[in-house]
């Protein structure tokens, strides 16, 4: 709104020219939604409380997570809030990509509203099933890879980074490959969110690295200097993450250890599959292996965890599973876990950024 109330007003104020430079949007976007977050975050804490909507914890996790029960939860309700209110005013409207992935990561939202409001508001031990959860996740992941497919300027082909020459186009089968990367990504950031402040630093970090992807996906001179998939319009889609850089950042100040508010499963689930439909859209798509790495750790541990105990009359890979809960039996204190799987979120981020050289 306010980006295009300033371009109508240029002329007769010049220093309103400011506006149309993105990277100026995009520091007013995240400040915009952290600003909001400290203005507006503890009244929404106090709300979350009078509804009672407080933390389940399960009774076979950590004996030390009990003390984490009644914690208000659902925090990704004001993030998503405060990012779309940044997005309104500084992103601009006429770009698909901004309603691409609102419009997706909305829908993942209700999912995870969903989940949060059979085990929280419900009390009832399980929200939805695995099989539910995945389901809808991957309808919504098929409509959305069946929109970029249609798209006439979308390309439908993987390039893989230090490998130019080699390109795979999926055709058709693109689909099915962007419903697996967000069903993927929103899972495992779901699955890293047991710790405070465990998920939505990591994801900040991921955001931001996508956040200059998308920035020189959108400029043609960059896109071809790095020999990189061009792909117009996707700028402002780093005034989008930028917004949800900045909404992390506000959210991150009360869910910082120890947390006076949880992401809840309609944060966690949201926010991975708008991680994972950034990576679809800058075409970077097989770099978000790399970008989010922790999130795949995470979820694998999960997976060997299955699998192992299946196969080997009931032994365990790890103490406990996701990964985070494994350290903390082995006695590693709660912040110690966190900022160390944060070192290692920033070390593969600035990996990822490396692979722009590497064509």
């Amino acid at each position: 709104m306010l980006y295009k109330l300033s371009l109508s007003l240029i002329e007769e104020l010049s220093v309103l020219n400011v506006f149309r430079y993105i990277t100026f949007r995009i520091i007013l976007a995240s400040l915009t939604s952290m600003l909001l977050w400290f203005i507006f975050g503890p009244k929404f804490i106090a709300l979350i409380k009078s509804f009672q909507v407080k933390q389940y914890i399960r009774e076979e996790g950590p004996a030390s997570h009990q003390k984490k029960a009644g914690t208000p939860t659902m925090g990704g309700i004001m993030v998503l809030t405060t990012a779309l209110v940044s997005c309104f005013l500084w992103a601009d409207p006429a770009a698909r990509s901004v309603w691409l992935i609102w419009i997706v990561t909305i829908l993942f939202a209700l999912i995870g509203f969903q989940d949060d409001f059979l085990k929280v508001l419900r009390k009832k031990n399980f929200g939805l099933s695995g099989k539910q959860k995945i389901l809808a996740q991957g309808l919504i992941g098929l409509g959305a890879g069946l929109y970029l497919y249609l798209d006439p300027g979308f390309d439908p082909t993987l390039t893989i980074p230090g490998l130019k020459s080699l390109a795979i186009n999926l055709g058709p089968f693109y689909v099915v490959f962007a419903a697996l990367v967000l069903v993927g990504t929103s899972s495992a950031v779901n699955l890293t969110d047991g710790l405070d402040g465990l998920a939505i630093g990591p994801l900040i970090m991921a955001a931001g690295t996508y956040m200059v992807f998308a920035y020189c996906a959108g400029n043609s001179v960059i896109a071809n200097y790095l020999q990189i998939t061009g792909v117009p319009g996707a700028s402002e889609l780093a005034v989008v993450l930028a917004s949800l850089i900045g909404a992390g950042l506000g959210f991150l100040w009360f869910n910082t250890y120890p947390a006076d508010i949880f992401l809840g499963d309609v944060g966690s689930l949201s926010l991975g599959a708008a991680l994972g439909l950034a990576a679809l859209i800058v075409k970077q798509e097989l770099v978000l292996i790399l970008v989010g790495g922790l999130f795949v750790i995470e979820a694998l541990s999960v997976i060997f965890q299955v699998a192992f105990f299946k196969t080997s009359g009931g032994r365990r890979l790890f103490r406990m599973s996701p990964l985070h809960h494994h350290f903390e039996l082995k006695g590693w204190p709660e912040p110690k876990i966190i900022i160390r799987f944060w070192i290692i979120a920033i070390i593969l981020g600035l990996a990822g950024l490396s692979t722009l050289k590497l064509r």
